[in-house]
This record gives structure tokens, C-alpha cells and sequence, in this order.
């Protein structure tokens, strides 16, 4: 599966791609990034991963808020990719998005079961393309939900709201960003790039918290690694569930963001942009609400 594999973590290719060239600055700045602290784990049990392996996470790659620091966007690379790969869009979406932190975590390495049992980095183990949602390594995915779930937390600790936290990712990144649908955290959005529904058999599949959270999938039809047919089918899930989800089909476009990039980070952009607005009135509602009960303790209390 060697040409299955390249196709699964490529993900969002800067040197085949001219469009994908970013600012030499940022990428000395990338190059010259020191090598990072490590967070170690015990591999849950029932996993592909051997009980005694240890699954270190590198702190990942950050790109600070330009200015007041009032959101953040997590996004998730695919199989065999990492952080750094997906890094330079952060240096593509941070002028539109001054007040935004951007997060690109690295997935640990463990065994792929289609990688021959060899590890490579990966949120959970995968042991056919073919059938993407069979035989599905549920405790590592359960693993890196726990572990994003922690960078959440991070964020809500530091002063951010959970629902000023976008979750997205591509391919078995994505996969993970859509099981975030669970999460007791009220999210602000969460993106699917050419990716599916994970353990779609086990309800729910969204959280109460996250009912109203916008949700974004592209996926191209050409694809031939996480076949076009699973993101039509999760989208219909969804769509079934309730969600708020928009579908966006992307003629021609393989397993991949570069031939397409500029119409999907455009894409991209627009529904960051729409959750940052959501989120605002969900807070100004709030904050509506507070006064109006204020306002009748008050009247209450006044024998109004």
C-alpha cells in the first residue's frame, strides 16, 4: 500500500504545489524551531498499540494571536503527516485573523496496521482503506479525543472559551476534529477535510453541547483514499443527527488540498470567519438573557 500511504500524508503539500509556497520568513522560522518538549502517555488498552509503548506527543506548533488573543483554531494533520506540515497555512490565515491563535498538534507515532505494523505518526491505528469504518481502533481514537480535549482545556485555562475554539482537520485529522462532535465542550466550529465519521455506530454522535456547532466538510470526487462516498454518507449523518453542517464538493480533487487550495482555504477562511460571528451572538444572547433576569430579580425583589 506504499502509493495508498504517500496519497494519505500528503495533506496540504507546499513543494509540489506553487500556490502552496509561503513567506521564506516563516519558513526559516519553522526550520529553526527548536526541538520540542514531549508529553508521554500509556497507550490505552485495547488498542493496536502494545500496553507497554508509550505514546509521546512534541508540544505542537503555535502561531501566538497578532493582536488581543480572543480565539483559537486546532487543526489536525492526516497519517504519516505532522504539525509542521500543516503549519504554513497558519502563516496563510493569521493576517485575516489577527486576534485568532492557531494550534497544529502532532499526532504520536504508533503502529499502522496498513503500514505493515511499522509506526509513523497517527491518531489511531488503521487497518484498511477499503473499509474505513470497519475494524476501527476505538481506544486510540478515544486517546487522541482525550488528548485534544486537553488542548481545549489549555485554551479554556488560559481565558478562552471553549465555544472561541475551532477543531479542524484533513483526513484521519478530520476523522478526529468530527469525533470532537462529542465533546462536553461547546465547541465554536469544527472542519472535515476529506475525511469521515468515526465510530458512527456508537450515539451519540454530537453532543448536546454541540448541536448548534457549525460544521464544514469538503471533499473531492476523485478522491481515492478516503473515498468521496464516506464524506456523502457522514454529511447525511449529520445531517440526520441535526447538525448544522454544510457539504462542499470539490470536482476533480484527489485525496489532497493542494490542486484546489486557494478556492478551499478561501473556503476554509469564510467559515472561520462565520463561527467567530456565531459565537459573538451566542454571547451577546447570553449576555441579553443575564440582564433580562437581572432586570426581573430586581423588579421581584422591588414588588414590581
Amino acid at each position: 500500500m506504499p502509493g495508498a500511504l504517500s496519497l494519505v500524508a500528503r495533506g496540504f503539500n507546499k513543494t509540489t504545489n506553487p500556490v502552496g509556497r509561503f513567506n521564506q520568513t516563516v519558513k526559516q522560522q519553522l526550520q529553526s524551531r527548536p526541538v520540542t518538549n514531549s508529553t508521554v502517555v500509556k497507550a490505552q488498552s485495547g488498542s493496536n498499540v502494545n500496553m507497554s509503548t508509550q505514546l509521546r506527543y512534541r508540544d505542537p506548533v503555535v502561531f501566538n494571536a497578532r493582536d488581543k488573543h480572543t480565539g483559537t483554531v486546532i487543526m489536525l494533520h492526516g497519517l504519516g503527516d505532522s504539525g509542521d506540515g500543516w503549519a504554513p497555512i497558519g502563516a496563510e490565515w493569521a493576517p485575516s485573523f489577527k486576534h485568532v491563535k492557531f494550534v497544529f498538534p502532532h499526532a504520536p507515532m504508533r503502529p499502522i496496521s496498513i503500514n505493515m505494523g511499522m509506526s509513523m505518526p497517527g491518531w489511531y491505528d488503521i487497518a484498511s482503506l477499503d473499509e474505513i469504518n470497519h475494524h476501527e481502533d476505538k481506544a486510540g481514537m478515544l486517546e487522541s479525543k482525550r488528548y485534544i480535549e486537553e488542548l481545549i482545556s489549555s485554551e479554556v485555562a488560559a481565558g478562552i472559551p471553549s465555544n472561541r475554539v475551532v477543531v479542524a482537520g484533513f483526513s484521519q485529522g478530520g476523522a478526529v476534529a468530527l469525533l470532537m462532535l462529542r465533546s462536553a465542550h461547546k465547541l465554536a466550529g469544527v472542519v472535515g477535510l476529506s475525511t469521515y465519521l468515526p465510530l458512527r455506530k456508537e450515539a451519540p454522535i454530537i453532543s448536546d453541547a454541540n448541536k448548534s456547532t457549525p460544521i464544514f466538510q469538503a471533499h473531492g470526487d476523485a478522491d481515492n483514499t478516503v473515498q468521496y462516498e464516506f464524506g456523502v454518507r457522514t454529511y447525511n449523518m449529520l445531517k440526520e443527527a441535526g447538525a448544522d453542517v454544510a457539504f462542499k464538493t470539490y470536482n476533480g480533487m484527489g485525496h489532497g488540498v493542494s490542486v484546489r487550495k486557494p478556492r478551499l482555504i478561501m473556503r476554509v477562511t469564510k467559515y472561520l470567519a462565520h463561527c467567530w460571528v456565531v459565537a459573538q451572538q451566542a454571547w451577546l444572547i447570553a449576555c441579553i438573557v443575564c440582564i433580562q433576569q437581572e432586570v426581573q430579580l430586581w423588579q421581584h425583589a422591588r414588588g414590581g
